[in-house]
């Protein structure tokens, strides 16, 4: 609820912007926004779904992104980018009195002691004429688990024990990053227009958009039946030969 204000006043700020000055404030408060959400929105998917449709329902915030994406780059075909980013304000709106009629996290109310609430939200998210006995006493004990454990310090990363784990975490979020994509996101249309001559290069860049929509739809049915891992190595040679196309149209351009 708090990062759809910052949204809204952002996506105010750029359509009725006179100069750069309120593109890079409205951005700013885009990106502030944005950044609350991405973390947020799958902390609570995780939470609230069931173990044998953690990672499926997981991927579905990922589909719902690249979604939005093809449908911004629909709206862009038709429509100017004030009104475009005039539209941006509708989810926003939406979202803010959608959220009062979702239950808290089951989980996180568990973890602040509050069993009531816990055991009736939980019982709002599996149905009313669900059994959660089972899924109560997981959760306590999962939570008493995670109350017992010592809270790793700063200091302590120096330990070799948290060296892998760290830098495969770490090393995950750099390189899908560093791996191009947002860059050919933003520029698919120059990219289109510079490298391949496309003509009609706002219609190629909705074919991305389509493109990564289907790719994420099968990931997210694939994901809890063939792995992270393999989806991850799949998915990274997919870029790298992308990247060398692109690399090679520029060239040969």
């Amino acid at each position: 609820m708090i990062a759809a204000i910052p949204n809204i006043i952002g996506w105010l700020a750029i359509s009725f912007a006179t100069d750069s000055s309120f593109l890079y404030m409205g951005r700013l408060l885009e990106g502030f926004g944005v950044g609350i959400i991405s973390y947020t929105v799958p902390v609570y998917i995780a939470e609230i779904a069931p173990q044998n449709l953690r990672g499926s329902l997981g991927s579905v915030n990922q589909l719902s992104v690249t979604l939005g994406i093809m449908l911004a780059y629909l709206l862009g075909l038709f429509v100017e980018w004030r009104i475009l980013a005039v539209l941006g304000i509708l989810p926003c709106t939406i979202l803010i009195p959608g959220l009062f009629f979702i239950p808290e996290s089951p989980r996180w109310l568990a973890k602040m002691g509050m069993t009531e609430d816990f055991e009736t939200s939980l019982q709002v998210l599996r149905g009313f004429d669900a059994d959660i006995s089972i899924e109560v006493n997981e959760i306590k004990r999962s939570v008493a688990s995670t109350t017992r454990r010592t809270t790793i310090r700063f200091a302590d990363l120096k330990e070799r024990r948290y060296w892998f784990p760290l830098m495969v975490g770490i090393g995950l979020l750099m390189l899908q990053q560093l791996s191009g994509i947002n860059g050919v996101l933003f520029y698919s249309s120059t990219i289109f227009e510079a490298a391949a001559g496309v003509k009609s290069s706002n219609a190629a860049t909705f074919g991305v958009g389509a493109i990564q929509v289907i790719a994420t739809a099968v990931t997210t049915w694939l994901v809890d039946k063939a792995g992270r891992r393999l989806l991850l190595i799949v998915s990274s040679f997919g870029m790298t030969l992308s990247l060398l196309v692109v690399a090679v149209s520029f060239f040969l351009k």
